[in-house]
Formats: C-alpha cells, structure tokens, sequence
C-alpha cells in the first residue's frame, strides 16, 4: 500500500503549506494550520459517482458548438427566479449563505415543496431531523405528499442515495455539516468544505442535477469556509436580514447565468417567506409629518430601478465629532461632507453625522451620493425638503455630479410612484420629460443647492 500523505491548511484563508507553523503567512491568523491527510487513490465519494474512468471529454473548436439557450426551471417564486437570471438552470451549482434566522431553509424547503409536484426534488438535512423538517412544513402548511427527504451527513453515503433517486433538484442543508470519509479533519474546515463541494458540483454537471448549497457566514458577514468555495459554484446568493425587521433581502453576487448584485425582497410572515414585487412602496412608508434631513433616492439594484428613502442626521458635537453610516459606505461618507465643505460651503466638519438608509438596504452604488448631501443640508438648515422630491447622481471631488445609468428608466419608477419633482445629473435630463414631473438638471453641487 502506498503512503498516505499529508497537507497543511489555513482553516482561515484556505492557504497551503507544506510543513505545520504557528501563523499563517498570508492571512497572519494565529493557531489556524491544521492538519489533514491526502488519500493514495482516488476516492470512494468519486467513485461511487463515476469520477473515475469517465470518458475523455472532445474537443471541439469554438464555431463547433451550438449555441442554445440555456433551459430555465422557474421556482414559482418570482422574487428568487428574478435574482437568478429566470430559473434553475440544470446542471447548476448554487450557494445560498445568511446569518442564522434569516430564512435559508425555510425559503429552500418552501421552493422544493413547489417543485416536487412536478420534478422529482430531494432536501438532504444534516442539522436536522427528519421530523423537525416535517413539522416546520406542516407549520407552513407545505404540501408534504411528493418531496423526499434524507437526513445524511456522509458524503459517500449521501452520493449513494442521490444516484439511485435521480433527482432533478438537489438541496443540500448545510455544506459545513457534511463529511468526507477520507479526510481526518472535522466537519465545517477547510478541507471538509473544499472536497464535499467539489465532489457534489462535479456530480451536478456531470448529471444535470440542479445543485443548492446552504452555506453559514461568519461574525463579519462573509461566507465561512474557504474561498475556493464561491469559485466553484455558478451562482452565489445572500439572504440578508435582521431579527428586529420583518423583511429580508435577496442578493446575488456571483452569477453565471444572471446579472450580478439583483435583489429580490421578501416579507418574513406566519407562513414562510412571502415575495414583495413592488419592493419601492415598502420602503417608502414616510411619517406624517414631514421632517427635515430626509429624501428619496433612486437605486439602480441589478436590472430594475428602487426608491429608497435615506436620512441624515446632523447634531452639536459634544466631543469628538462622529460619522454613522448605516446602509452606505463610512468611507464614502467622510469623503462627501468633505466635498460639501470645500464646494458648497457648508461646514459640518465639527458636527456629527448620522446617515441611515430606511429599510435596511444596502445601497452599494454612487448614485446615491446627490440624495445623501441634499440629506445632510436639509438636517444642518432644519428645512424640510417637498415629499414629492426625488434625486440620484454621483458627485464628484470637484464638486461635479456626474450621470448615472439608466436615467431614464429611473425617472419613470418615481414618475409611476407619484413624484413630481427630481433633481439628476445634468446629462441624465430626458428630452422627453415624463408626464407631469419637472425634471432639473444640475452640473455642480452649488447649483443642486440652489435647487433646493
């Protein structure tokens, strides 16, 4: 028999070493190198899938290969078909991380219960018995007559089953629990996560099987596991939420057949997660009176335009002054009330600045950088801006507003939702104005003041 070999992983950052040490060199993680052995041959996991001995794939030149359209299997849930480009795509690897709450299996287990009334599905749960799936779904009221389930956390075990039930739709609840019976390391390192996902992504492409991984995050919010993980897989999805809201944001960063950052939004109720489609009127729930340091922004999210309400907050300093962001980015933010000082004139250096975007949003593009200065001067005037106000553009170090994309479509979104007045980037103004709102086009940061 040949001799086993070992390897050194960070369970951190994934890095390899050929010998142990105290701290990883490329992360500077302390205690995290651990051990695990390589197998002499080829794996049972691969090949109880028929890893081994597979026929050699053909070459084919370019122009040789047909270019048809990649079939779609729609979900039944609007919302979840929007953030993956329209569907399951057969053959596909999907990686759905969340905080523990958020809704991951109870979104999943929801979807498959649709789906097994017309495909064959198979929910595999490793942190779950079968019973506890079953009463979450009879609490759902779930149809529960065609969907198989499978508590199994072996992955040779789990691969076994698979083959002899087919299923066109795999889930997988959750990757950090499965092990691979020919790796010493426990479930959840690095190297358990690595080998049972790419045992169970070769097996989807190699069977068309539709593949949905249910992936933890650690306290920071990323991913756990190694980053080698969202290489592997087709389509890397985020349900963001928290425990004192009701709504919970879908969001694609990583797709393959689909536009990258979508957002889906859903509504946390008795029944399971229920699809919001026309996510814009949630979050523009306003008091009734109107106050000062607030505006709407619109948000290009993937491929449809959202109004967003965002709000700031300017008070005395008792101390040293400081900036909150929550919803944007705290670097951006230093940056503008920067730009505000020198081209607009407004000192709040000595000031602290609060800045919160309504509905627990996570605005990741620029356009909103206009709505948030306009934010922060109606706040430091005490001046209430008109409710039927809405501004987008990107503003610029000096004190520029640049165009956005997709002006246009943005403002037919406020248009449709009753705004009548919009301040945009100079170039963003249509030739063709929508129907009754007045559109004012600005070149500088002093003339969106003015404006206003």
């Amino acid at each position: 028999m040949s001799k086993r070999k070992s390897a050194f992983v960070c369970n951190e950052c994934g890095a390899e070493f050929g010998k142990w040490q105290g701290q990883c060199s490329e992360c500077n993680a302390w205690n995290s190198v651990v051990e695990f052995r390589l197998p002499a041959e080829p794996r049972g996991a691969e090949r109880s899938i028929g890893y081994a001995g597979t026929a050699a794939s053909q070459v084919q030149t370019l122009g040789e290969i047909a270019l048809d359209e990649l079939p779609r299997i729609s979900t039944g849930v609007g919302e979840l078909d929007r953030v993956l480009g329209g569907g399951l795509v057969p053959g596909s690897a999907i990686l759905i991380g969340g905080h523990p709450g958020a809704g991951k299996s109870t979104l999943l287990l929801q979807v498959l219960s649709q789906l097994a009334q017309t495909l064959p599905c198979l929910y595999v749960t490793g942190e779950e018995s079968l019973q506890q799936v079953a009463m979450r779904a009879h609490r759902l009221q779930l149809s529960a007559d065609s969907l198989q389930l499978l508590a199994e956390t072996e992955l040779g075990t789990l691969l076994d089953q698979v083959r002899s039930r087919q299923p066109k739709v795999l889930v997988i609840d959750s990757i950090q629990v499965l092990h691979h019976p020919d790796l010493t390391s426990a479930p959840g390192s690095v190297a358990q996560v690595r080998e049972c996902a790419a045992a169970l992504t070769r097996f989807a492409k190699q069977t068309g099987t539709v593949l949905l991984l249910v992936g933890h995050v650690t306290k920071d919010g990323t991913l756990a596991g190694p980053k080698v993980l969202e290489h592997m897989i087709d389509c890397s999805i985020m349900l963001e939420g928290t425990s004192d809201s009701r709504f919970r944001t879908l969001r694609s960063t990583k797709n393959r057949f689909g536009a990258v950052n979508e957002l889906g939004v859903f509504a946390m109720t008795e029944l399971g997660l229920r699809e919001v489609k026309n996510p814009s009127a949630i979050f523009l729930t306003r008091g009734a009176e109107p106050a000062s340091g607030s505006v709407v922004m619109v948000v290009w999210e993937g491929t449809r335009p959202l109004l967003v309400e965002i709000q700031a907050l300017v008070d005395t300093c008792m101390g040293n002054p400081r900036r909150l962001a929550v919803g944007v980015e705290q670097n951006r933010l230093a940056m503008l009330i920067a730009v505000l000082h020198r081209h607009g004139g407004l000192q709040v250096g000595d000031q602290d600045v609060f800045v919160n975007v309504v509905g627990g949003v996570k605005v990741l593009e620029t356009s909103a950088d206009l709505a948030l200065l306009l934010a922060i001067v109606s706040s430091f005037r005490d001046r209430v801006l008109p409710q039927n106000l809405v501004v987008f553009g990107e503003v610029g170090l000096s004190g520029e507003i640049r165009p956005v994309p997709s002006g246009q479509e943005r403002l037919q979104e406020a248009a449709k939702h009753g705004f009548k007045r919009a301040i945009v980037p100079r170039s963003n103004r249509p030739k063709h104005m929508p129907e009754g709102m007045e559109v004012i086009g600005v070149a500088t940061l002093q003339e969106a003041l003015e404006a206003i």
